[in-house]
């Protein structure tokens, strides 16, 4: 398709979307004209069930859960008034302490007041608030935030020696719904630490983001740290960022969590839209089931032509991929779902793999997200010419549609999100469209797109393997200097699993750890090993 059919295509196709300043495009998925049609019942349907998510129906019936946080951007449609005065609640207890900290009100004993911000979480509760601090950030923040976001002894080391003395002046925000998630648990005992070698006490510099009667909540007011701010188990990680979750590093940082919330409630009423082609997450959904064949047979690849963008796809990986990622339907049928998400940002990804994209094994499709204002924060005066009439903007801009005319001239497909300017409303409308589009993909494919069982069985796992260590340990120490192999010690721990007792061994004898000794090479059935 070429020339004047095409233009008739985009021309169709093309969804603007004035109140939030976005347009969405479909023009470059080859789908047959009689298709959006036959998927009408299928889409109504998925909207029925939207509309019933939203009103409260357990949407989550693995935990017997509500799903809402839908909610936390408009909590007037909150089921009840009780979860209505949580979610305003928590909002005004968010703006009241973050301009306590501005003020310097709610301060350290050694400084003026804080300056820095340290969030302390992993996946759901870093993922969002990294993504909108990077792409809203500027020097006129009121305080800058880092994050700690894994278990990495290095990279705890390495934060620390970056702050020095700074830390005294720096305000962790521990972030966890249950209280229990192993990597924020030992990022806190990390921080706490730190705090303590210079001095300084923990209580007295953090805040937690918890549920009601967590051991993390516990923890906070046994301990009388600074302030708590609650989670509630109807929102789920990786759809929290509307919550204290987002809305406090943000706010702490100096953004307009206002127009971040009123930018994803906009949405929210463009999502609802019942005539499938007005409603942009509808066709995010179609095209997402159209290309994948309804299966996930293609990868969804992110491609933001915006440096502040770049962790989109890092965002979305958790959103899609840990939503839409099941073994099973809602009939306990096993149908292996799912949609890969990957991507980097233009124009470099045009120097990494774009190369690959148009002209290797066509297993994708391509999601640019085009932002027409080449500045975020204001103008300047005057803009500088790269060439005669010519910006880098307008060069990033060439850049954007030539890579997608270069796809699909390959027949490669394409998706694009428009959006006038980024700011933290036009940001909130981006999270809560693709928000809406995973819940109606998975009403489409009948899937429960709000629990994760294999991200729980992962940590069932890593918890086996440390209490098998602390097995392997202590009979090392029984043998003494008595070298034996990693067959001999794994069947001395009752374990079935000598390539895990080896891993273990490996590990702590490069750390020095428990006196443990390597004898022998390092193959795994030459190893001996002693204290």
């Amino acid at each position: 398709m070429e020339g004047q059919a095409l233009w008739e295509k985009y021309s169709k196709y093309y969804l603007s979307l004035p109140s939030v300043g976005f347009a969405v495009d479909i023009s470059r998925m080859r789908f047959d004209e009689s298709w959006l049609p036959s998927m009408e019942n299928r889409v109504q349907a998925a909207m029925d069930a939207m509309e019933a998510l939203e009103q409260g129906e357990i949407a989550n019936p693995d935990e017997q859960r509500m799903v809402g946080h839908y909610w936390l951007r408009a909590p007037k449609l909150a089921p009840n008034d009780e979860l209505r005065t949580q979610i305003e609640d928590a909002k005004k207890l968010v703006k009241e302490f973050a301009a306590a900290v501005h003020s310097g009100k709610v301060r350290p004993a050694t400084t003026e007041k804080f300056t820095t911000v340290l969030l302390i979480g992993i996946g759901g509760s870093a993922l969002g608030p990294q993504l909108v601090a990077d792409a809203l950030g500027s020097a006129a923040d009121k305080m800058k935030v880092l994050f700690l976001d894994n278990t990495d002894p290095d990279g705890f080391q390495r934060m620390y020696a970056t702050l020095g003395k700074e830390l005294a002046s720096t305000l962790s925000v521990v972030i966890s719904k249950s209280g229990g998630t192993v990597e924020t648990a030992n990022g806190m005992l990390e921080a706490a630490a730190a705090y303590q070698r210079l001095d300084l006490s923990f209580a007295a510099h953090a805040v937690a983001v918890t549920s009601s009667g967590s051991k993390l909540d516990q923890r906070a007011t046994s301990e009388k740290w600074l302030r708590t701010f609650p989670m509630w188990d109807w929102v789920g990680g990786r759809t929290s960022l509307f919550s204290a979750v987002g809305l406090l590093p943000a706010a702490l940082q100096g953004i307009d969590v206002d127009a971040f919330l009123s930018g994803a409630e906009e949405m929210d009423v463009l999502t609802r839209a019942r005539v499938t082609v007005q409603n942009p997450a509808a066709l995010l959904a179609l095209m997402w089931f159209v290309s994948g064949e309804g299966k996930g047979k293609k990868d969804m690849v992110i491609l933001p032509y915006k440096d502040r963008l770049v962790l989109m796809s890092k965002y979305l990986q958790q959103l899609v991929m840990e939503s839409l990622g099941k073994e099973r339907d809602l009939k306990g049928n096993v149908v292996h779902q799912g949609i890969a998400v990957y991507g980097n940002k233009g124009s470099t990804d045009q120097h990494a793999y774009v190369q690959q994209l148009r002209d290797c094994v066509n297993n994708f499709f391509a999601t640019f997200l085009e932002v027409l204002s080449d500045y975020t924060q204001q103008l300047p005066d005057k803009t500088l010419e790269v060439r005669e009439g010519v910006t880098s903007g307008d060069y990033l801009n060439g850049f954007f549609q030539g890579t997608r005319r270069a796809l699909f001239e390959n027949q490669r497909d394409s998706i694009t999100i428009t959006i006038d300017q980024l700011s933290a409303k036009s940001l909130g409308a981006l999270i809560a469209l693709f928000e809406r589009a995973v819940g109606m993909y998975a009403a489409l494919v009948g899937i429960n797109a709000y629990h994760q069982p294999g991200v729980e069985a992962g940590k069932k796992a890593a918890e086996e393997v440390v209490a098998l260590q602390q097995k392997v340990v202590a009979e090392v120490r029984r043998g003494g200097s008595q070298p034996r192999n990693v067959e001999a010690i794994a069947a001395a721990c009752g374990s079935s699993d000598p390539e895990a007792v080896f891993k273990i061994l490996e590990h702590l004898v490069q750390n020095k750890r428990f006196a443990i000794l390597r004898r022998g090479d390092r193959s795994p059935k030459g190893a001996t090993y002693s204290c």
